[in-house]
């Protein structure tokens, strides 16, 4: 794409702004990957963090300068040098220029609060503090963007002052102005009206926005900035940031795109695999209700609407999933109508005539699991199973005879051990096995497994990576019923199942089994 002709410039800062975020962490190489994703997919700018605040990322732009970037420019962050100091003599601001990046962001004081309260200075002086630090980069060779911190607070309480730390900026050669919603409270006809003014005093700067979603208007309000003339967006990869996050990116792309009709990335397919990438890389685990990118954004549970976009996909979908690199999703529930079942069934290779009596009769089975606390929405292969069983294609691998555990403490400090106990018959052929884990379901997954490998040697392909439990009646109290999610995978594909008993035991125990069982009818 050639960013000459853009109409808006996508500035990325989940690098800095979005670490300040509760349980968003990332090393120097978490950053360097994320970094390159980033350019991968057509990010303009990339905000790597404030050089020399801490190690990691100072690991980052000594790496960064090392690399070649297909699109991106590395920006370093920082702030306008002190009150009462020459710019050449801040050590800060010097160390801006060390990071040796083509771009350079740096921000400053617009309201003045923050001038007089925090600073402790004068609002003449907060002024040449912006124009000076803007004036010595641009003569060090570098571009440099200014973000205007509190601009909608500080023009609220005093809009000329605030336009004149602008102008301050402007006078110093500033490449972008940035106002910024750095507490997250204005509306976005409050932000429109305030950029109007933005775009009519400072009108040879072009001006982008930032916007905090503590509203959760940070994408909407950054849409009402570029509706009166921002020509570049900042924001966060799934709206990381600190308190409530940053505007998400993964949110004001596609709106930008496919809703504004303004093209800032050449292939918008890619955006939910780099959602997920982030999150894999943060170790955090992804927002399933997230729009566009979200396992849930274009999920269907209602009978009548997935009926309906069963006939036409857009009834309810307000574009094709795919242009985000998302797919349509298929809920199976008590809510669900006959077309819930056969879209599933043919997802999974097993077709159902509408109207058929296994059509009925798995919808009806569906009814009645889900009215004693069975949910498939996470559990497709407890429903892959159900279907076999209610269609016939399907062959009991093995006949269960007996299973029990126990967990027993000793007084002496011996380390608790817990024991599970299973007897089986595959083909009529007896095995009793016994096992030690780390807790009963492990125990019981490791004495499965023993019984079933002279038969099935397979199984040892199947590896558990998660295991949740949710209590369904909490008012029954320790009588309360246990619904247990546990996920499996063969190294290629997982599939989730689902128990429900009485006992957590006994629930683990069913969806345990039926991970296992549904892999063999897989592989038969």
């Amino acid at each position: 794409m050639d960013t000459a002709s853009k109409q808006v410039y996508l500035y990325d800062t989940t690098l800095r702004d979005g670490t300040q975020g509760e349980g968003f962490q990332l090393s120097g190489l978490d950053k360097l990957r994320i970094a390159h994703r980033l350019d991968e997919f057509g990010v303009d700018y990339i905000e790597g963090g404030w050089p020399g605040s801490n190690p990691k990322d100072v690991e980052f732009f000594q790496e960064a300068a090392k690399h070649e970037w297909k699109h991106a420019k590395i920006a370093a962050f920082g702030s306008t040098r002190r009150a009462d100091k020459k710019v050449g003599e801040d050590a800060q601001v010097q160390l801006l220029l060390d990071a040796r990046t083509p771009v350079v962001t740096i921000f400053g004081k617009s309201w003045k609060l923050h001038v007089t309260e925090v600073l402790r200075t004068t609002p003449e002086e907060n002024c040449a503090m912006i124009r000076d630090t803007v004036k010595y980069l641009k003569e060090a060779g570098r571009e440099v963007i200014y973000d205007a911190e509190h601009f909608f607070d500080g023009y609220k309480d005093d809009p000329e002052y605030a336009l004149q730390t602008l102008e301050a900026a402007a006078e110093g050669g500033a490449d972008f102005i940035v106002p910024c919603d750095t507490n997250g409270g204005t509306l976005p006809a409050e932000i429109a009206e305030i950029c109007r003014a933005v775009k009519e005093r400072v009108p040879a700067v072009p001006f982008g926005i930032h916007t905090h979603n503590d509203c959760e208007l940070g994408p909407a309000n950054a849409l009402a900035a570029v509706e009166v003339g921002a020509v570049q967006v900042q924001g966060t990869m799934n709206g990381y940031g600190e308190r409530t996050g940053n505007c998400n990116m993964t949110s004001v792309i596609p709106l930008l795109q496919l809703k504004m009709g303004i093209k800032v990335v050449d292939d918008l397919s890619k955006l939910r695999e780099l959602s997920y990438f982030v999150d894999d890389v943060a170790n955090n685990p992804h927002y399933s209700r997230a729009p566009f990118v979200g396992r849930t954004a274009f999920s269907h549970k209602g009978g009548m609407h997935v009926n309906a976009v069963q006939k036409v996909a857009h009834s309810y979908e307000h574009i094709r999933p795919e242009e985000v690199g998302n797919e349509q999703f298929i809920l199976v529930s008590e809510l669900s109508g006959q077309s819930n079942i056969l879209m599933k069934a043919e997802e999974i290779g097993l077709p159902l005539d509408k109207g058929s009596s296994e059509a009925r009769a798995v919808l009806q089975k569906v009814k009645e699991l889900e009215n004693e606390g069975y949910s498939y929405e996470a559990a497709g292969g407890s429903l892959e199973l159900l279907i076999r069983r209610e269609i016939g294609d399907y062959e009991k691998p093995w006949k269960l005879n007996e299973y029990h555990c126990s967990f027993r403490q000793y007084r002496d400090g011996h380390p608790a051990v817990c024991e599970a106990t299973v007897k089986l018959e595959v083909d009529g052929t007896p095995e009793h096995t016994v096992s030690e884990g780390h807790g009963v379901v492990n125990a019981l997954d490791k004495a499965l497994r023993r019984a079933l490998r002279p038969f099935y040697p397979e199984v040892d392909q199947v590896s558990l990576i998660d295991y949740k439990v949710r209590i369904i009646d909490g008012a029954e109290a320790t009588a309360a019923k246990t619904r247990v999610l546990i996920v499996h995978t063969d190294g290629e594909r997982s599939w989730g199942t689902v128990g429900v008993s009485d006992s957590i035991i006994e629930a683990s125990w069913i969806a345990l089994t039926d991970g296992i069982d549904l892999f063999l009818q897989r592989r038969r």
